[in-house]
């Protein structure tokens, strides 16, 4: 399996990194050379952090909490809207809007106000509003929908954030370091990987090698999801078990009762707390 996900990195050009003159003295670890004025990225580094990052999506998933992919460039947009989309995971591949995270409450606000327009188009295709007001109306349902779409069921804050290109999603890292949420990032040559709580070297700009970091992540998500069903329907079965055991106590403590309370052999019946007859005097 590990030398197939190594195939696939090198056959993506995730080792590829961006020119000499141009790349951030703190990637130095975990660059391997240097051949015509582009680096190369150590190849065991992207490795190493790719499985670090898998291992902890699992964990994470499987503890109850959700993941957002963020990745607004160009080469990320499509790769995360179709392999994050059929893991059912928020994402966000279209702007990253201010406060995102740390001002959640007014994001919530605008997903219910896309729910109010999404039920009024349902309901007569906004035939009772002027076509000025109708305008205006599809033109906001667009604009929230463009938006924030792909967090429109994130009910909750996530429990980590997969960033592509840590350059150009700033905004969003800070947001999430603010509130203390874990981040896996793709970093490249030129990016600083302190920005990042778990680094995955290697080439942002490749459609390709985007795809295969964000499809291993994705099968850490089913994972973690399998686990969480697992784990949720062994505490029913305990739970059921344990009632089944509480029942049949009780039962058995009936049982006990009853017998206590039937007649003895001859007819006599004999109370459970007789007391005893007093000594004859002398």
């Amino acid at each position: 399996m590990a030398t197939t996900l190594v195939q696939d990195l090198i056959e993506a050009g995730i080792h590829f990194g961006q020119r000499s003159s141009g790349w951030n003295p703190r990637m130095e670890p975990y660059i391997y050379g240097k051949r015509n004025g582009i680096h190369i990225i150590d190849i065991k580094e992207t490795v190493k952090g790719l499985l670090l990052a898998k291992k902890f999506v699992t964990k994470t998933v499987a503890d109850g909490k959700d993941i957002c992919f963020v990745g607004t460039k160009r080469q990320a947009k499509g790769v995360i809207e179709q392999r994050v989309g059929d893991a059912k995971m928020h994402y966000v591949t279209e702007r990253w809007l201010g406060g995102t995270l740390t001002n959640f409450r007014t994001i919530r606000s605008r997903l219910k106000r896309l729910e109010e327009l999404e039920a009024i188009e349902a309901e007569d295709n906004f035939q009772s509003y002027s076509k000025k007001m109708e305008s205006q109306l599809r033109r906001e349902m667009r604009k929230i929908k463009r938006n924030l779409d792909g967090i429109r069921n994130m009910s909750k804050l996530p429990g980590a954030m997969v960033v592509i290109d840590v350059r150009r999603e700033s905004t969003a890292l800070k947001e999430a370091r603010k509130l203390g949420i874990p981040t896996i990032c793709l970093i490249d040559t030129d990016a600083n990987p302190e920005m990042a709580d778990i680094p995955i070297p290697g080439n942002d700009d490749s459609m390709r090698s985007i795809d295969v970091v964000v499809r291993e992540l994705c099968k850490a998500v089913s994972d973690g999801k399998q686990a969480r069903q697992a784990v949720s329907g062994g505490e029913g079965e305990e739970q059921s078990s344990t009632e089944v055991t509480r029942r049949r106590s009780s039962r058995s403590q009936f049982r006990a009762d009853d017998s206590v309370a039937t007649p003895a052999e001859g007819g006599v019946e004999t109370p459970a707390s007789a007391p005893e007859a007093a000594p004859a005097e002398s």
